[in-house]
């Protein structure tokens, strides 16, 4: 159990959590109910033979269970390095993590304080109510590479890196916010495939009137949703093309990539994370670790708009 001293310099310096204090005292508001709440609903559905508040008490209060849990989404820091430096044994640190990965995943992503976007559906909603375009684009993590024997083992190899690694769809507003952030899948799935696969196109085909920027990888969503996926123009040409043509299609070429490069930016934020640089725990915690981190960074992103008093 760390003393008050080291939560205030954890809390207090950014570059250790990524978040603001402020953030984190919503954290703490937030979160700390509903983990209280499923834990006395654990006690509760075994059968007791303790008095009501009688046995060992928790030595990692739920502030220090939290902090943990930031500090190794933001540095990957191992289970061990954390146990020693809040003074618990690591499956105590192990648990902490199971416990409170999937209530940070659960928030959704921050568009302002009190509103959040927790499916896609409701991302395509606010797009089309605010008028605002999205953009799309997956981006890879790097797992461990199943055991050999399983029948599965090639489903996580990648066709771009031709590396071991999960798959994600990021959607962020145009000026770089993360607004969705899909769970997992084996990264062997083509980005169009699981854009499908998530129901992109039923939602902007029955949906709202949106514009959706995209790369190459999705050509072909466009004809599917009425035009509002938008790629980079075909190349009509494939050999001995016009010089007015090479010019005219590089020029459109360059537009479209000027206009859709906000979202690399944000997903360099995302990797800012370095859970989600490469991940080398279990494939299965993948969605909940790409979850709750694009659920903080968004929080954090919104409180960082707000203006200073």
């Amino acid at each position: 159990m760390v003393g008050n001293a080291t939560r205030e310099a954890i809390i207090g310096d950014r570059r250790v959590t990524g978040l603001s204090a402020a953030v984190i005292a919503e954290l703490v508001a937030e979160v700390g109910p509903l983990w209280h709440e499923r834990h006395q609903a654990v006690l509760v559905s075994r059968p007791r033979k303790r008095a009501v508040g009688a046995g060992a008490k928790h030595r990692l209060v739920f502030v220090d269970r939290l902090l943990a849990t930031l500090v190794h989404l933001r540095h990957a820091t191992t289970h061990d390095v954390l146990a020693c430096w809040f003074g618990v044994d690591r499956s105590t640190i192990t648990r902490a993590i199971g416990e409170i990965r999937p209530l940070l995943a659960e928030r959704g992503c921050t568009i302002s304080p009190g509103v959040r976007l927790r499916s896609l559906a409701e991302v395509i909603d606010h797009l089309g109510a605010s008028k605002m375009t999205g953009i799309i684009d997956g981006t890879e993590i790097r797992v461990r590479r199943p055991a050999a024997g399983r029948k599965d083992r090639d489903k996580f190899i990648s066709g771009k890196n031709k590396q071991n690694a999960v798959k994600s769809m990021v959607l962020t507003a145009r000026d770089g916010r993360v607004l969705f952030y899909s769970p997992a899948s084996p990264g062997s799935c083509a980005d169009i495939t699981h854009a499908r696969q998530l129901g992109l196109v039923k939602l902007l085909a029955d949906g709202p009137a949106v514009e959706i920027l995209a790369d190459a990888g999705y050509q072909g969503l466009g004809a599917q949703t009425g035009g509002r996926v938008v790629t980079p123009p075909h190349r009509k040409f494939k050999k001995n093309a016009p010089d007015w043509y090479e010019e005219m299609h590089e020029r459109q070429r360059k537009a479209h990539s000027s206009r859709r490069i906000r979202v690399e930016h944000g997903i360099a934020h995302l990797k800012n994370w370095r859970a989600l640089a490469r991940h080398l725990g279990r494939r299965e915690h993948m969605s909940d670790t790409v979850q709750a981190v694009a659920a903080l960074l968004s929080h954090q992103q919104a409180e960082d708009l707000i203006p200073a008093r």
